[in-house]
């Protein structure tokens, strides 16, 4: 990685084989912790590995911040027409039926290129540039509601962990780089999303049960407590910030790979993009290895078989979403029409 200087408002880094110009590289992209445009730029090379590990080869949504952090953001599903030849893009489609042309970074000079458009973020779908319709990826999002602290969430992963190693899958954690926890799981490329999701779904009915003042599964925000295990983050054309992901905190936070060992004894707070860089080069990757633990599905699928034959039904979906067959009534119960006498 290596900067040399052109006009003024204007750097260029080395990254593998590609040159990338960063423009306006003394831009405050996080004006509290004073972190620039070029900060974010060499971050995200010095912990290229780890990130393309991530969210390498997926299809990403561009979350872009133009004035930085304080500015405002917008979220671009559509790669730039005008873009160097070596920055991948391929097309989705969205349940809407619509379709776009998304970025896929499939080397670091994307991802600097990337941070040169101002995104903080990092947000790839659970699915690789060779196969759209098949995610190799369960996504467990533990987000903690208002009030609840980190003991608790750590209580609930453990929870998420005793289950996944019963049906022999393995998880591997990170901190979101917000207040939660993320567990991600490499799985066969045999179901499509309606199924990923079901068996989220599946699992977080089955943590809940285990921990029920602890966490929960209900869709609603009037009936949450404690962790809410969100399924629905393995729904098609939902995205969560993958690992070594910046993520828009005032004190640049990332999200961190984590072992188990450590994960309730850590703080979050400590994994920002100053501190990052010396973890990954003194301890290198905590998820190096994840793509050779490939899992199958099947296990959470027979539970979730289990709980529809006891009466347990789908769960509510984004509301963007169609209708689904056997969904139940897509309103907070608070709101819900009561039958008539």
């Amino acid at each position: 990685m290596a900067a040399s200087s052109r006009p003024a408002d204007a750097v260029t880094v080395r990254a593998g084989d590609h040159e990338v110009r960063i423009t306006s590289p003394g831009k405050l992209m996080f004006p509290a912790a004073g972190v620039t445009k070029l900060d974010l730029v060499n971050y995200y090379l010095a912990v290229a590995d780890g990130a393309l590990r991530g969210a390498g080869n997926r299809p990403c949504v561009m979350k872009r911040y133009p004035e930085g952090l304080e500015g405002g953001s917008f979220y671009q599903k559509r790669a730039p027409a005008n873009r160097p030849e070596w920055v991948c893009a391929t097309t989705l489609r969205f349940p809407s039926g619509r379709t776009a042309e998304e970025v896929v970074p499939c080397n670091a000079a994307t991802l600097a290129w990337m941070a040169n458009l101002n995104c903080i973020e990092l947000h790839p779908h659970p699915v690789r540039l060779d196969d759209l319709d098949h995610p190799d990826e369960l996504r467990i999002d533990l987000d903690p509601t208002p009030g609840v602290e980190w003991p608790q969430i750590v209580q609930v992963a453990a929870v998420v962990r005793e289950l996944l190693d019963e049906l022999r899958i393995i998880g591997w954690p990170k901190t979101s780089g917000s207040r939660g926890v993320h567990v991600i799981a490499r799985i066969e490329r045999r179901w499509g999303f309606d199924e990923v999701r079901r068996a989220a779904l599946a699992l977080a009915r089955e943590v809940e049960r285990r921990a029920p003042k602890l966490a929960t599964s209900a869709w609603w925000k009037e009936e949450r407590h404690g962790v809410f295990l969100d399924y629905n983050q393995n729904a098609k054309d939902r995205t969560v910030a993958s690992a070594y992901s910046v993520r828009p905190r005032p004190d640049a936070r990332v999200s961190a790979p984590v072992g188990w060992d450590e994960l309730a004894d850590c703080d979050p707070a400590d994994f920002t993009l100053r501190t990052m860089p010396a973890r990954f080069a003194e301890r290198g990757d905590l998820h190096d290895g994840i793509d050779e633990a490939v899992c199958s599905l099947a296990p959470l699928l027979e539970l979730s078989a289990r709980h529809e034959a006891a009466g347990q039904g789908d769960a509510p979906w984004p509301p963007h979403y169609r209708k689904q067959e056997g969904e139940p009534p897509r309103a907070p119960p608070s709101v819900r029409r009561k039958p008539k006498p």
